[in-house]
């Protein structure tokens, strides 16, 4: 995805729908900063071109190779945060996996059968439970809103 010299100022919100992209060119860019996030699930990213004023997103500990000349910094090889031997600042949670989220970024997927916040709930979403309530509630609303404001509606 060749973005370079297209007089952006700041990453382009549409950027988010290319997690797909592989090759990303932001050079020749007046960007003064990459917001935190701004490549949040580019896990399949392997060659970033940004201007020399900023530095690769999630540091130089998140790509195998950063060079740096003239014109750009040149981020090279994506490295998986959840293989490395620095220990991350937010371990995923019991019952849960690392997995990588983009540059320098994890995400924590729950293992099966758990779900839920912090992966504590064992099992399926208890559809019928859920349902049975939900429409017993709406039926019974609604035949408590007829009885008390049908006395209200106008008779032909």
């Amino acid at each position: 995805l060749d973005l370079s010299n297209c007089s952006l100022h700041t990453v382009p919100s549409g950027l988010a729908e290319a997690t797909a992209a592989i090759v990303l060119d932001l050079t020749e860019n007046p960007l003064t900063t990459l917001p935190n996030g701004s490549f949040l699930g580019f896990i399949h990213l392997q060659s970033l071109a940004v201007p020399v004023t900023l530095e690769c997103p999630g540091g130089s500990d998140a790509w195998q190779e950063v060079t740096v000349d003239r014109s750009r910094v040149l981020c090279q090889g994506q490295r998986n945060p959840c293989n490395s031997s620095v220990e991350l600042a937010w371990p995923c949670p019991e019952n849960s996996v690392c997995a990588p989220d983009g540059p320098g970024l994890i995400q924590c997927l729950c293992n099966n059968p758990f779900h839920g916040y912090k992966c504590l709930r064992e099992g399926t979403f208890p559809m019928l439970l859920f349902g049975g309530i939900l429409s017993t509630a709406t039926v019974s609303l609604s035949l408590l809103l007829w009885g008390t404001q049908r006395r209200k509606a106008k008779s032909p």
